[in-house]
């Protein structure tokens, strides 16, 4: 079975998430949604709100399972027996980052390969970052992130 995993923050989850997922899914047999941990950074949502708003935006998609994880990447993978590690590219910048981290996961993984997707042109200029700046002042976010993503965006602004 090829299994990746598709590690990132999804902060809140956007529709350049969606795109890499539901293209991963023709490639993989199962792709592994990983929400990766960080217990000394505080995130706009929760872990547990990220886990709920990816379930519910990739209910269609038989092959993938939603996950969090902490310490090493490679590692994780290792425990899951994933063999690819997905990310995904909005822009040129996004290459320097990703080729970083690719070589250093190769260094202490040489058997787990990245696996590099570019989202669709409308998707390219949406991050996470940008999301949570839009939402905080108040911005209309139907046209960056998936509809079950709004209601959680949403509790977290009033909470």
């Amino acid at each position: 079975m090829r299994i990746a995993i598709y590690p990132g923050s999804f902060d809140p989850p956007t529709y350049g998430h969606l795109d890499v997922v539901e293209r991963a899914t023709t490639l993989f047999d199962k792709v592994i949604v990983a929400v990766g941990e960080n217990s000394s950074k505080s995130g706009f949502l929760s872990v547990g709100e990220r886990l709920k708003a990816l379930s519910a935006c990739t209910t269609h998609l038989t092959t993938v399972e939603i996950a969090s994880f902490d310490g090493l990447l490679v590692e994780y993978c290792r425990r899951r027996e994933a063999k690819f590690i997905i990310r995904g590219l909005r822009a040129v910048t996004d290459f320097d980052t990703e080729f970083q981290m690719s070589i250093t996961n190769r260094q202490l993984a040489p058997d787990i390969d990245t696996v590099l997707l570019m989202t669709k042109w409308e998707f390219g200029f949406i991050s996470s970052t940008l999301v949570r700046e839009v939402a905080r002042l108040g911005g209309d976010l139907r046209t960056f992130v998936p509809a079950p993503v709004l209601p959680i965006i949403e509790r977290a602004l009033q909470g």
